[in-house]
Formats: structure tokens, C-alpha cells, sequence
């Protein structure tokens, strides 16, 4: 199978995105071996090296040449069919500076709940489901958010959009339905791993 990282640049590159920069740290010589500059991919990779991991945002605050309009970030470890394009245009549409894809996750209680007051039971829920938009760890974001980034302090995504709300700054969220799997979790990179088997046998 390829590498999340080349899915990744593939998607971005087939949307028209061109010019790449990979916040390293974990396995950083393996990939910068394999992706380089990114010319064999037909884009311009560069690269930004943490010395200490910075969180999701935290190495943001390295790039030299800050962009100068909208962009995407993604987490390296999530694999998602989402429209990059329509992610910034969701952005400009709502004139908002930063956007967060959420996922809708629901989860099923195994259990019969009891509802209680007190010591008085008032009801009972056979498993019932909870619905919660979870952080889907792809963002657009307008250049002016890259100030809220501390300078070589540990941040991550959720703290610069709190900064923002602080501000009074407008961030929204773009509810996603393409399919998503966040490969950093053990139960997400079986699903993933099974998928892959599947598409091959086709």
C-alpha cells in the first residue's frame, strides 16, 4: 500500500494544491527519504523539523515563508476523501478565519441506562446513542491565524481556534461526510488496513 503521506499529497495535488510543507519529527529521515523534494510526485515538498514535538500547531510557527493566502493543514495520520478546495471556499463563504472539519461520531452505549434523580429512578434508555462532532484534524486557515501561533511552544489545533473565539474572531466548523479514518488510532488502522486488502482484491 502507499504511504498516508503520498495519499495525501496525491489528493491536495489532484485539487491543484502545489506547494507542501511537512512538519517533522517522528520518523523524520524515512520521510524525507521517500517523498524528497517532491518532484517525482509533481509538487514542492519542504520541510520544517521540530526538535520537540510542538503539537498539532505548535510547528506551524517554524515555517520561514508564512503564506500569504488561505491554506489547509492535515494531520499526517488521517486518511479522508475531503475536498480541500471546498474546505477553503467554506471559509471564505463564511468570512470566518479558521475552519475545523468535524466528524459526526455516534457511539452506542452496550449497557441499558438507567436515569436517575437522586436515588429515584425516573426512566430507563435501552443503549441509548450518543452523537458528538469530533475534530477531524483537517483545517483551513487564513494567514492571520499563524499569529496565534506561539513561537517554539508546544500548541495544538483546538488551542489557536480557543485564542481565536477569545478574540471574537468567527471560527466555524465544516461537518464532513466523506469517509474518514484517523490511522493514529489502533481500531481505525485495522479498518484501514482491511479496506486497502479489499480495494487490492477487487
Amino acid at each position: 500500500g502507499k504511504p498516508m503521506l503520498q495519499h495525501i499529497v496525491e489528493r491536495a495535488r489532484g485539487q491543484g494544491f502545489r506547494n507542501f510543507v511537512f512538519c517533522v519529527n517522528y520518523h523524520a529521515e524515512m520521510i524525507q527519504e521517500f517523498c524528497g523534494n517532491g518532484r517525482q510526485l509533481g509538487v514542492s515538498i519542504e520541510y520544517v523539523q521540530e526538535n520537540k514535538p510542538l503539537g498539532t500547531a505548535g510547528a506551524l510557527s517554524l515555517i520561514e515563508a508564512k503564506p500569504h493566502s488561505n491554506f489547509i493543514v492535515s494531520n499526517g495520520d488521517v486518511l479522508t476523501d475531503i475536498d480541500y478546495t471546498e474546505l477553503l471556499n467554506f471559509l471564505s463563504l463564511h468570512d470566518a478565519k479558521a475552519v475545523m472539519a468535524v466528524k459526526l461520531h455516534e457511539w452506542t452505549n452496550p449497557f441499558g441506562v438507567v436515569e436517575m434523580s437522586g436515588l429515584d429512578i425516573t426512566g430507563f434508555s435501552e443503549k441509548p446513542v450518543l452523537r458528538s462532532h469530533v475534530n477531524a484534524g483537517v483545517y483551513a486557515l487564513s494567514p492571520e491565524t499563524l499569529e496565534r501561533v506561539p513561537s517554539g511552544e508546544y500548541c495544538d489545533m483546538p488551542d489557536v481556534f480557543q485564542t481565536l473565539a477569545a478574540e471574537g474572531e468567527r471560527i466555524v466548523a465544516y461537518p464532513m461526510y466523506e469517509p474518514w479514518l484517523d490511522v493514529g488510532r489502533p481500531d481505525d488502522l485495522k479498518a484501514a488496513r482491511s479496506e486497502a486488502r479489499q480495494a487490492n482484491n477487487l
